[in-house]
């Protein structure tokens, strides 16, 4: 599990303030957890980038002032047209206690469907799960290379016993399938037999 160190300063919380954030080119923030009371706060948009774009989960070191915690970020809202964090919440991990996060899908390999003309279907690109702060994972690795045209990779079929799923266990996460132009030609074969047929009759 990657690290990340973010430095972040006290802010007041309320609309104005985070408005002020805004203006000076911060992103206001709380971080919140069960042992921990809110502390409103402000970093950089900068120092976010690695937290935001990226398919990958990352417990995050946050310094504020004298303290620091562990943590992950909970949720993040984006401005509706730029799409630049506007608000990002962070929970406190607690050592020895559950938490309930997303963890990204890393899909490894090519399919010996998709070598065969097949076509991938990705139906999850994250899964929520249940787990203590020390098995977090970066993602979950999904091989998919024995995977032929027709099959399919349930969430049964994940080997991860550290991790509690949230999803039914016969969730499909990917599927290779047929392609379309080879399905379209078949029905114009069965299409030109029952003409030539009705011609015979």
């Amino acid at each position: 599990m990657n690290l990340i160190t973010i430095n972040a300063q006290p802010r007041t919380a309320g609309k104005a303030s985070s408005r002020a954030a805004r203006r000076e080119g911060n992103v206001p923030c709380v971080l919140y957890g069960r042992h921990v009371e809110s502390h409103p706060f402000v970093t950089s948009e900068q120092s976010l980038h690695p937290l935001i774009f990226t398919n990958r989960t990352h417990i995050v070191n946050l310094s504020l002032g004298d303290d620091s915690w562990e943590c992950i970020v909970k949720d993040i809202a984006f401005h509706p047209v730029t799409d630049r964090p506007l608000h990002v919440d962070f929970q406190a991990l607690q050592a020895g206690e559950k938490i309930t996060l997303s963890i990204p899908l890393n899909f490894v390999g090519t399919s010996q469907g998709q070598s065969k003309g097949g076509i991938p279907r990705y139906l999850m690109t994250e899964l929520t799960v249940v787990c203590y702060p020390k098995d977090i994972p970066t993602q979950i690795d999904v091989d998919i290379r024995d995977i032929e045209i027709g099959d399919s990779i349930y969430l049964r079929d994940l080997e991860e016993e550290a991790l509690e799923f949230l999803a039914p266990k016969d969730q499909i996460l990917m599927s290779v399938v047929r392609p379309r132009v080879e399905e379209e030609e078949t029905i114009g074969d069965d299409e030109e037999v029952e003409s030539d047929e009705e011609t015979e009759e």
